[in-house]
């Protein structure tokens, strides 16, 4: 059985693996890094057959694809908003590092073509969800990178949460068929919360990741004091994509909508 939380490391060369296709968590059928690099590092994506999506987590990156060149900065993942470059198969990324910078890379197979594009923080804005629901515990910031609505073609969508501190996200459980991944980053080094798949329970730290499968509910929390990113990635499954109206909650807890706080 795939393996359903990692706290994977970064190697000699500045390379954090979480998801592969043939590691413990290929269930996920993503391929998902982190890169840490230093001021005039480059480095270049390219894969044959599959889609990319590099997000800036922090730093300052220099992107440059198919004769365009863009040069873009985020302070952190809890002040500004995010850059990322999606491009379809065979399509090459060089990035470019101005300072010590962190990026996500996520890819999967794919063989239909469209359009690069280079997301800015206007074209996925944070809004709040469950605003005085539920005692106001499960409130926090969303954005869509993009989704089967925003790029049809994608096999993949990307997006982020940011936990208001000790508040819950992914509330109320819920599941859906399509594969998971979380990735968390927390605002202080010794920040921490309690990630839900299933019936286990896993300590999320920095750099933590879980990998959820379909089917499972994955509630989140983040403890009081610290405030808790999620970057979220899910696969579409062939012929069945996830779309934002397909929110499955557990219907032991749906009573909650109703109830007074």
């Amino acid at each position: 059985m795939s393996k359903v939380f990692g706290y994977p490391k970064f190697d000699e060369n500045g390379e954090m693996v979480l998801t592969t296709y043939d590691n413990e968590y290929q269930a996920m059928m993503m391929d998902i890094r982190v890169y840490h690099m230093q001021a005039g590092e480059m480095r270049k994506f390219y894969r044959e057959g599959e889609e990319t999506a590099v997000l800036l987590l922090s730093g300052t990156i220099t992107f440059a694809w198919e004769g365009q060149k863009k040069t873009v900065s985020r302070k952190d993942v809890f002040t500004e908003g995010p850059w990322c470059l999606h491009v379809c198969p065979c399509v090459e990324i060089d990035a470019a590092a101005g300072e010590e910078t962190e990026i996500l890379v996520q890819c999967t197979k794919n063989d239909k073509e469209f359009s690069s594009r280079l997301y800015a923080p206007e074209d996925a804005p944070w809004g709040y969800s469950s605003v005085g629901k539920f005692g106001n515990v499960a409130k926090r910031r969303v954005n869509t990178i993009f989704d089967h609505d925003i790029c049809p073609e994608s096999n993949m969508v990307l997006g982020e949460v940011l936990n208001d501190r000790g508040n819950w996200s992914g509330y109320l459980p819920h599941r859906h068929p399509q594969p998971e991944t979380y990735f968390f980053k927390f605002d202080r080094s010794e920040g921490f919360g309690a990630s839900f798949i299933g019936d286990q329970v896993y300590k999320s730290v920095d750099n933590s990741f879980s990998a959820i499968p379909g089917g499972e509910l994955h509630p989140q929390a983040a403890a009081p004091g610290f405030q808790m990113y999620t970057c979220w990635m899910i696969r579409h499954l062939d012929g069945n994509p996830w779309l934002q109206t397909d929110r499955c909650e557990d219907e032991r807890y749906t009573w909650l909508h109703d109830a007074n706080d």
